[in-house]
């Protein structure tokens, strides 16, 4: 029996990533494909006589939809009209057909049983052998995409391998609006982890603190080189000062998307996270201080739907019990949240007291 092939697929819209399973068709069939495979199955009935009844099926279904039935072939498959519309009330006129008509095809529960019981199915490699870099962490704070000077940045996927010494091969970290610099200290390179003493290249402003990091190989010696990017940002902790209008929650433009501007702490300095999550029901971003571990504390959470002043609460134990922040340009943080970082993004930020 014939194989169902597939192949594993990067799903970048999780959190932690993963992956899906994308099956890869064979081949396309078509009308004459279709009757040529019936026909030879069924000697009596020739090519073209299966094309002409094949025809005359979807035509006649065709039909019968424009009046106004509903066709459903026993343990094959349904059709039926839907009307994509939404009405303010119940005399409203309706648009026109063309623009909300639509054609629903269901298989039947028996004939996609049938299929799930007698399908197998085939992994096929990768299209193209080529770094994957599916995760990174740093190694002290232990948290996922970090930058962090003062730690040990750990890359783990497939075929990560990279000689640091051969030209060519490297591996870059490269700020999102300036700065790229080529790591020379490693502590591990395996086809599996690497692990990077980061040198962080410098940005423009201090609040552009977004990362990507890639590494180069080649598998043979006279090979192509190879690139993999990492598909998230990663993001250096920040300096804020209570008072001085410090940057946050910032991508690569040549301007903050929110400011720091008050709060309220306790002690000389505060090491905390600040978290913006897109919230699937409404569409607004939801933010709140975090300490310093995954599934650790959390200030209350509150909604940001447009500019404006906001102030977040400290977490229990937390010596910042308040933060008081200014969002400049709320639809390019939204854009950048959802797209760039799949929902969810977290600065690291470490809090002192203005003079």
């Amino acid at each position: 029996m014939s194989t169902v092939q597939w192949r594993p697929e990067l799903n970048a819209l999780t959190t932690p990533r993963s992956y899906r399973a994308r099956p890869v068709p064979k081949d396309l069939i078509g009308y004459d494909e279709l009757a040529a495979a019936i026909s030879q199955k069924n000697p009596l009935w020739n090519a073209s006589l299966v094309k002409a009844i094949v025809l005359a099926e979807r035509d006649e279904i065709m039909a019968q939809l424009i009046n106004g039935n509903k066709v459903s072939l026993e343990n094959a498959f349904t059709w039926q009209l839907s009307l994509a519309v939404r009405l303010d009330a119940p005399d409203d006129p309706l648009p026109p057909a063309e623009d909300i008509v639509k054609v629903q095809v269901y298989a039947a529960r028996a004939f996609v049983d049938e299929v799930r019981q007698k399908v197998q199915l085939e992994r096929l490699p990768p299209s193209e052998k080529a770094p994957v870099i599916a995760g990174t962490e740093d190694t002290v704070l232990r948290l996922p995409d970090v930058l962090n000077p003062a730690g040990v940045l750990r890359l783990t996927g497939t075929e990560l391998f990279f000689n640091p010494d051969a030209s060519g091969e490297e591996c870059v970290i490269e700020g999102t609006r300036n700065g790229r610099i080529v790591q020379r200290r490693f502590a591990k390179t395996a086809n599996t982890e690497i692990l990077v003493v980061p040198d962080i290249p410098a940005q423009t402003d201090p609040w552009n603190n977004e990362y990507r990091v890639a590494i180069t190989t080649r598998y043979t010696e006279n090979g192509s080189f190879r690139t993999g990017t990492y598909v998230r940002p990663l993001r250096s902790p920040l300096a804020v000062t209570l008072g001085n209008g410090s940057g946050i929650l910032s991508g690569s433009g040549s301007a903050p998307l929110v400011i720091v501007t008050e709060g309220t702490l306790t002690a000389e300095t505060a090491r905390v996270r600040l978290q913006a999550v897109l919230n699937a029901q409404d569409g607004d971003l939801r933010l709140r201080l975090l300490d310093m571990s995954d599934n650790g504390a959390a200030g209350q959470e509150i909604q940001v739907s447009a500019d404006g002043s906001y102030t977040l609460t400290g977490f229990a134990g937390s010596v910042l019990t308040s933060l008081n922040i200014t969002v400049n340009n709320y639809s390019v943080l939204l854009t950048l949240v959802r797209t760039d970082y799949t929902g969810r993004l977290v600065d690291i930020l470490d809090v002192t007291q203005g003079t």
